[in-house]
């Protein structure tokens, strides 16, 4: 899939992630890591799996070799009016007349398209929908909570970064000692460390800005044909509480990379703090 995440260098911002993998049994998985708010993110939702779909089947061929899509979406950012943190939508043909009434499959039908062996004198209980793609929305920012199954546990590390060491979901594992940080060269250290703190300052930046376009629009409709001084000064306002913002940011940073064993030289090359800053934290 077309990808944005392959910046020149890690200074690079908003950039997604988009993976396609295809399992065991030729069903396809879309991968989405979103770092930005986008207002037509549903759409390119829904452009995603329609690629896919149409990518994956030649001219010619007959309609069965179309092959089922999951999309899995990780967003950072409030999407629509989410109040959970997991979603799930899939196609339902329900009854007009009858609502109870969910459209199965034949029994040929489940046998053609899913392999499935259905006794004789049984019905199938394939809906018609399980052909169409399913997405799934894993909206990070929304979980504040203890990690109680093997999701809670993924999303928790997608939030954090970090892995608790009673974490049990399957891969996390894997992911633990891809991020042993004690393991990695200095140069390795110091480009993880840039990393997170390039993460961590895009998501502050598109926060600060979101909250500060409210407010502004607020303050502009009751504010109006008040005298310029003051909208200057209120700018003058924001502009230094930004600034102060991000430095009690970076020495917040600065504290828990001390915290993991980094050196006082590592933390200045990452937060841009200098050494006296750091020594006083």
């Amino acid at each position: 899939l077309d990808s944005e995440s392959n910046q020149q260098t890690e200074n690079d911002k908003f950039n997604r992630v988009d993976i396609l993998a295809e399992d065991e049994k030729g069903e396809f998985i879309i991968f989405e890591i979103q770092n930005t708010r986008e207002h037509t993110y549903f759409h390119r939702m829904l452009y995603g799996v329609s690629k896919v779909i149409t990518d994956n089947i030649s001219l010619g061929d007959d309609y069965d070799k179309v092959r089922k899509v999951y999309s899995i979406n990780i967003v950072y950012f409030t999407l629509g009016q989410a109040k959970d943190y997991v979603y799930h939508g899939k196609t339902m043909f329900q009854g007009l007349h009858q609502p109870n009434d969910i459209l199965k499959l034949s029994n040929r039908q489940s046998e053609l398209f899913f392999g499935d062996e259905i006794p004789q004198g049984r019905k199938t209980n394939r809906e018609a929908g399980d052909i169409f793609p399913e997405y799934y929305l894993l909206c990070v920012n929304n979980f504040d909570k203890l990690a109680v199954n093997n999701l809670d546990e993924w999303i928790e590390f997608l939030k954090t970064g970090e892995i608790s060491e009673a974490a049990q979901a399957p891969g996390l594992a894997d992911a633990r000692k891809c991020l042993d940080i004690d393991k990695l060269t200095v140069a390795e250290k110091n480009d993880y460390v840039r990393h997170m703190e390039n993460l961590r300052y895009q998501r502050s930046v598109i926060k600060t800005g979101y909250d500060d376009g409210w407010q502004k629009g607020l303050a502009d409709g009751r504010e109006e044909g008040r005298a310029e001084g003051r909208e200057e000064g209120r700018a003058e306002g924001r502009e230094e509480g930004r600034a102060e913002g991000a430095q009690d940011e970076k020495k917040a940073t600065a504290r828990r990379l001390l915290a993991m064993g980094l050196s006082a030289e590592q933390v200045a090359a990452a937060t841009q703090l200098s050494l006296d800053e750091i020594k006083k934290l």
